[in-house]
């Protein structure tokens, strides 16, 4: 069969799809509360659903009344009974995948559980999805006459028990259909390596001389490919090497610190760039329309959402409310109950929304990481939308950064270090330190305040990284590729201590 006719064939199939989307649109709170009972009248015969008698339930009052808000940590000694063999503990049918996930410094893993309805109605609904929408506004599209180029993780899958573990895109690499291996590059058996540096080396070989049209993965790890790829080839740019390129579909980072680059190495006026935001635990929301940082959140993925302030966030005052009663651009902590048996899961993440119909959101950051030992509330968002400012204001590159406090010392005022690996050092560090500065004040009026005649805070101070730092850091944690990032913000120094014992290091 012609690739043309392949390529038209897969366009329409996907964008049926439309239609179901137009159905959560358009009735989005009255979906999640159908969602929702489903979900517990599913659980009611679980160790879970008799524990807290599900079958009683059947309001999102009761519901929030009567189970808790829980981490990973309460929900571990369920999750480890599962691992172990037994069945029916939070979720009625077998679950024998996990998904092992940890902090970018927590030796201590996560097993996250992923059944094989979040499987097919969450994790790969999700990417099919990002496909119809992406063809639905670009009916041009020759997608499918080429491969998309993906770099999962780097873990292959062990067996224990009976039941399975490994990084989520190999579990997903493991289960995909015979059509989404052959449209992708490169081969599973090289998606699959363990040992980063050798898988790169892989990747390139193999993926050089194929018609690549898309790529797909976490921008940070996916631009050192990339680089990789010129460097080995010689060429200025992937267009060079892939002239029918014509989007990159990525998540896992902001991408604001990484925009530039991309464009520098991608020098095609009409390159669309597609964000999703998924995650071990599942895939929730996806850039539904061109050139736009908002991301649509999926409403029938077999997961309900809930949301907590962050003004109220760990406080006596905490409070819990649903899609419904959520606001335009407040910060939230993202609660989740899925179809893999987490119920009301603190995943981390803190999102606001840009839109409310449709609700569309924007990912701001983690619950852990962000900066509040003055006051100053500062997110992940600000500092990184502040790094792309003042690049531009200074003509400067960043490849990596980190923030923590400076704490205040008897008469001395407190403070926030950085240590920022640029891909060219600048000739005058103060001209990049005061663009930044500035920058933040005009993204986050709390850490203005701060700032204000040096009243709490001291302006911030830099730290220019050697080449690679950020990168040993990690290769000495055994923590290349895949999900594995850069803890931008903290308010503890035990990262930036780290980094900056390894700064004079050469490894």
């Amino acid at each position: 069969m012609p690739l043309t006719i392949i390529n038209s064939f897969a366009s329409w199939v996907l964008k049926q799809r439309i239609h179901q989307i137009e159905l959560f649109l358009k009735y989005p709170n009255e979906v999640q509360e159908e969602l929702l009972m489903n979900l517990i009248q599913l659980s009611k015969n679980t160790a879970l659903g008799k524990q807290y008698d599900y079958a009683s339930i059947n309001s999102y009052v009761t519901f929030a009344e009567r189970i808790p808000i829980s981490t990973y940590e309460e929900l571990q000694p369920l999750i480890e009974r599962t691992r172990k063999g037994e069945q029916n503990v939070f979720w009625e049918a077998p679950i024998k995948w996990f998904a092992k996930s940890s902090g970018t410094t927590n030796a201590k893993s996560k097993f996250i559980p992923v059944s094989n309805e979040a499987l097919e109605d969450c994790h790969y609904k999700g990417s099919k999805d990002l496909l119809c929408l992406y063809l639905n506004n670009n009916e041009d599209s020759e997608l499918f006459l080429g491969k998309s180029l993906r770099l999962g993780g780097s873990s292959q899958i062990y067996e224990d028990n009976n039941t399975f573990f490994g990084d989520l895109s190999a579990i997903l690499i493991e289960n995909m259909p015979i059509w989404a291996e052959f449209s992708s590059t490169p081969s599973n058996k090289i998606s699959l390596m363990s040992e980063w540096e050798t898988k790169i080396t892989a990747i390139i070989n193999e993926t050089k001389n194929e018609n690549v049209t898309s790529f797909a993965g976490v921008p940070s790890w996916m631009l050192v490919l990339m680089n990789k790829m010129l460097e080995e080839t010689g060429k200025g740019n992937l267009l060079e090497i892939w002239p029918n390129l014509e989007v990159y579909f990525h998540g896992g980072v902001n991408f604001e610190p990484y925009r530039d680059q991309y464009k520098k190495i991608l020098p095609k006026k009409d390159f669309k760039f597609y964000e999703i935001y998924n995650a071990s635990e599942g895939f929730f929301a996806i850039q539904d329309l061109n050139n736009s940082s908002d991301l649509l959140l999926m409403l029938d993925y077999g997961i309900f959402y809930e949301f907590i302030p962050m003004d109220t966030f760990g406080t006596p005052d905490q409070k819990i409310i649903r899609l419904a009663d959520v606001e335009l651009f407040k910060n939230y902590a993202l609660v989740i109950t899925t179809n893999s048996g987490l119920w009301r899961y603190l995943i981390g993440d803190t999102v606001r929304f840009t839109s409310l119909n449709p609700y569309r959101i924007r990912v701001t950051g983690r619950t852990k990481h962000h900066i509040n030992v003055f006051g100053e509330e500062l997110m992940v968002e600000n500092t990184d939308q502040a790094i792309a400012k003042a690049c531009k204001m200074t003509q400067m590159e960043v490849v990596e950064y980190t923030v923590a406090p400076v704490f205040m010392n008897g008469k001395e005022k407190g403070a926030h270090e950085w240590m920022i690996e640029f891909k060219d050092n600048p000739a005058d560090v103060s001209q990049f330190q005061k663009a930044l500065d500035e920058s933040i004040q005009s993204l986050n009026s709390d850490y203005e305040a701060k700032r204000y005649n040096n009243m709490t805070l001291n302006p911030l101070v830099i730290n220019v990284a050697r080449k690679n730092l950020f990168y040993d850091w990690l290769k000495g944690k055994n923590k290349l590729g895949g999900q594995h990032k850069i803890p931008r913000l903290s308010n503890q120094r035990d990262y930036l201590e780290q980094l900056k014992s390894m700064q004079f290091q050469t490894v």
